[in-house]
């Protein structure tokens, strides 16, 4: 697990990404770093540069995955207590917003990164790696749609490119609107599905496969309401993939089952191969009294309501992954040298502030009647005990389930193939009654519903929710959601239009003259 960044080749990335990605052709120094144009030659420096597209999939404060997170707030299903989580669960969001500008660089540094590794690798003379280069290029082209994926899944019409950035002037355009990006996420899907292999062992555990490839091709198919092909791509997978979903729903977030199984994509993380690799999955997520002394640091402002918690059927067996169940508490000191064990309630105190939802500082550590509370934090994505910079659990980006719902939601659309297959077996694993016969929109609300419990925490559900919504239309699942979170909680926020897609951001629309800003924001 977590072979693709080991500490060996993380300086050279630097270097490379420096040369091949972030080079300008209108400089005319001559600097004393590598330059693209000498350095790659090979199919083993191509990898170097691959590997730095890996790298986005994990970063810091406001990286990749973060900054999902907080476009998920927007919902009020998962909160926070400050800064970007609160300021989303309010509705406040703007096209100068941090975390957009974070996520839109994030994600077009990528972009331009594989669109010169394609370039190199087409220019590329290495007769002995021929197949490896045609790999690497394959990886390259999924990792592209990969970010495209991510951009149309918030913003709805960000602009294309296929070429890398040699001079300023070269601006993209969005005139090509929504169609445009997801034609080039077909293309590049299907690219890359052709020449990538099912599966790899040694080093190269963890990389883009044909299944990753053509997950993405169906998750485009399913946005672009391509039903039939949609049905035919999860078939492919389900039936030819050999994967099956793993009886233990927790082993897809452990450690010891990463870059396997079920998990079809997922971004590589490990502390222990180089200092600098972490997420900041725990000092986001974990328990706001978690001890420090045991590992509890950072701003845990982040969790889900006790309402949604408590939505899971008791007998739900995704519980005990998905959610902290008990833990230790900072509250209230030691008690005879240890610290007091609480556990979630569905009747503990909860509020949306800072501490509403732990237990009371004046409980008594007597009675486990009082040792409760009620924030719903993340089982999936803490590592409990461990300093949060010492983290080592990958991000899980793709896996199985999302192909078993994406199958049950295309062959429901289309009144085609076995509708109740895919969720029925999702549901078999949490174990939970299979459904039956119902109608279309019924199953279209039942399918909503099991991907928001399969998925918290995963940061899929806004563009879920927004994907099969309209403003004021019906179904209007986003809407309704967010409307129930306003109500509830005496929220002073009004449902609008703008809580369907996210700004372009600021600094791309004074920079760039080639893009228009999203109808709704203008």
């Amino acid at each position: 697990m977590n072979q693709i960044k080991s500490s060996g080749i993380k300086a050279l990335v630097s270097l490379a990404v420096i040369a091949a990605f972030l080079g300008c052709a209108d400089l005319q120094e001559k600097p004393d770093f590598i330059n693209p144009d000498t350095f790659y030659k090979s199919a083993t420096e191509l990898q170097l540069g691959v590997n730095g597209i890996y790298d986005d999939l994990n970063s810091g404060y406001s990286g990749y995955f973060y900054d999902r997170y907080v476009f998920e707030c927007l919902t009020g299903d998962q909160i926070g207590w400050e800064k970007g989580p609160l300021q989303y669960n309010l509705g406040n969001v703007s096209s100068g917003d941090e975390y957009i500008e974070a996520y839109w660089s994030i994600s077009y540094r990528s972009i331009n990164r594989a669109n010169a590794a394609i370039e190199i690798a087409d220019a590329m003379n290495d007769p002995a790696n021929d197949a490896l280069v045609k790999r690497l290029k394959g990886e390259a082209q999924f990792l592209r749609g990969f970010y495209y994926y991510g951009l149309l899944s918030y913003f709805d019409n960000p602009p294309v490119t296929v070429k890398s950035t040699k001079g300023i002037s070269e601006l993209p355009s969005n005139a090509g609107g929504k169609r445009a990006v997801i034609d080039q996420i077909y293309a590049d899907a299907k690219a890359a599905a052709d020449i990538l292999p099912a599966s790899y062992s040694g080093a190269d555990v963890g990389r883009a496969t044909k299944w990753a490839a053509k997950a993405l091709l169906m998750k485009a198919q399913l946005w672009d309401e391509k039903w039939a092909d949609a049905k035919a791509t999860a078939e492919d997978i389900i039936s030819n993939s050999g994967l099956t979903l793993y009886e233990n729903f927790g082993h897809n977030f452990d450690l010891a089952h990463e870059n396997q199984g079920e998990r079809i994509f997922e971004g590589q993380v490990s502390a222990a191969a180089n200092a600098s690799e972490w997420n900041v999955h725990s000092a986001h997520f974990n328990p706001e009294d978690y001890p420090s002394e045991l590992g509890g640091a950072g701003w845990s402002w982040l969790s889900a309501t006790q309402e949604f918690r408590a939505s899971y059927d008791v007998k739900d067996k995704r519980i005990g992954a998905t959610f902290i169940e008990s833990y230790p508490t900072g509250r209230l000191g030691k008690v005879n040298g240890q610290y007091p064990m609480v556990k979630w309630s569905p009747t503990a105190d909860f509020n949306l502030s800072r501490f509403g939802g732990v237990v009371k500082t004046d409980a008594n550590p007597a009675d486990p009647a009082q040792l409760v509370f009620g924030k719903a934090w993340s089982g999936k994505l803490v590592e409990l005990g461990i300093n949060y910079n010492n983290t080592e659990k990958n991000t899980v980006y793709f896996r199985l389930a999302d192909i078993l719902l994406g199958h049950s939601e295309a062959c429901n659309e289309s009144n085609a193939g076995d509708k109740l297959a895919g969720i029925n077996k999702v549901r078999a694993r949490a174990g939970l009654a299979a459904l039956g016969t119902m109608s279309q929109s019924a199953l279209r609300d039942a399918i909503i519903h099991e991907r928001m419990q399969e998925f918290v925490f995963e940061q899929v559900m806004y563009p879920e929710l927004r994907r099969k919504s309209k403003p004021g239309g019906q179904p209007d699942y986003l809407g309704d959601r967010i409307k129930h979170y306003i109500t509830k909680y005496n929220v002073g926020r009004t449902l609008k239009a703008r809580d369907y897609v996210l700004p372009l951001p600021l600094k791309e629309l004074q920079g760039n003259p080639n893009v228009t800003q999203n109808p709704e924001w203008q």
